[in-house]
């Protein structure tokens, strides 16, 4: 019998795993499984020096359309939800072609969602449940949508996601030029802790009953700095130091009490963010309550928004800097339950790819 099995090393190790197992049973955890490291998973998936520059390079260019340096129009659009990386790469391909045809007036991300709150329970992301089968094969997800987002990145596109859990952003931020705080998340200390630590322009969605003054807050209190518990790249228990993130502005998605998107919530946005002392330029998410969840709607409102940062323009002071849109190659959603139709949501409803081409175009030529 081989003597290793009953060496002081190895009792040492067992006796912790029968102790770690003891306390997550006690905490009520019924399985734990390790996952990669961040810096295991960057390893396997490195970027290369060629796609680490493009990327600060998007950065700075979303930096300047915040911050009124650009006059273009920044726009966040793609999918609700990615769910299959063979559609999410079809996308990409079209909106980069798109996106370089427009560029004279638009600067456009790709919006590559691979998590998903969810009011009470459901799908919560590619990067959770990359099977889409019940089956939380997180080891599979984490590398799924790290080499998903790598490949998107890989056609030149600028992408943007939702950072929902602290613990999961570390795996994918590299590869982001900008990111979003959901209207469930924007109120967490924890997440003003992260984003107060990322190198990259962070919108703060308004709360879901339509107030902007969480949002304002957090602003505020992530461009300062902070020390905060975490996890490093290695994976250890850390005390974080984050210097501030200065690149954070507000989003507008509506709210329970309907849209804000019209130009009186806009102005009222707007001078709360002036007595703040942040960013007073915005974006202004179509979708959600704005567009009533109805993806058909999403049009309606880019037009009215195009129309006030025309007046705005002429008046001098426009507050709308981008805009975000849902849309998938096909119209509408589908469940996700049983044969998936390609190239439809399964979360919310988005336009088809010909009607956000033609959208696209449209307000292209109008700016």
């Amino acid at each position: 019998m081989n003597a290793s099995l009953h060496s002081p090393a190895s009792a040492a190790l067992a006796a912790d795993a029968t102790a770690s197992s003891l306390a997550d049973k006690t905490r009520g955890i019924r399985h734990s499984q390790r996952l990669p490291t961040v810096a295991e998973l960057r390893a396997r998936l490195p970027l290369s020096p060629a796609l680490t520059q493009q990327i600060h390079a998007h950065r700075d260019a979303v930096r300047a359309v915040l911050h009124g340096d650009d006059t273009r129009l920044l726009v966040i659009a793609g999918p609700c939800s990615l769910h299959d990386p063979a559609s999410a790469l079809d996308y990409g391909a079209r909106l980069a072609a798109l996106a370089e045809e427009l560029s004279d007036s638009l600067l456009i991300v790709m919006r590559a969602y691979i998590e998903k709150p969810r009011t009470t329970v459901g799908w919560k992301g590619l990067i959770y449940d990359p099977h889409l089968d019940g089956s939380h094969d997180m080891v599979a997800g984490l590398e799924i949508s790290r080499r998903l987002l790598r490949d998107l990145t890989g056609l030149g596109l600028p992408l943007a996601t939702e950072l929902l859990h602290p613990m999961a952003a570390g795996y994918i931020d590299d590869l982001l030029s900008w990111a979003a705080i959901g209207a469930r998340t924007t109120e967490s200390q924890v997440h003003r802790e992260m984003v107060s630590a990322l190198s990259l322009p962070v919108g703060f969605k308004n709360s879901t009953d339509g107030s902007v003054s969480v949002a304002v807050d957090a602003m505020g209190a992530a461009a300062h700095g902070h020390r905060h518990f975490g996890v490093d790249t290695q994976g250890h228990p850390a005390m974080l130091l984050a210097a501030g993130n200065p690149d954070t502005h507000l989003v507008l998605r509506g709210g329970n009490g309907g849209p804000n998107y019209d130009a009186d919530s806009i102005a009222r946005a707007q001078a709360a963010l002036v007595r703040a002392g942040v960013n007073p330029r915005l974006m202004v998410d179509c979708s959600h309550a704005n567009s009533g969840k109805h993806p058909d709607n999403q049009p309606a409102v880019l037009r009215d928004l195009l129309a006030q940062r025309r007046a705005g323009e002429g008046a001098g002071q426009s507050a709308i800097a981008g805009v975000m849109l849902e849309s998938h190659l096909h119209q509408g959603r589908q469940s996700g339950d049983g044969a998936l139709e390609y190239g439809v949501s399964i979360t919310d409803g988005c336009l088809g790819w010909d009607n956000t081409a033609a959208l696209l175009r449209e307000i292209s030529g109008r700016l």
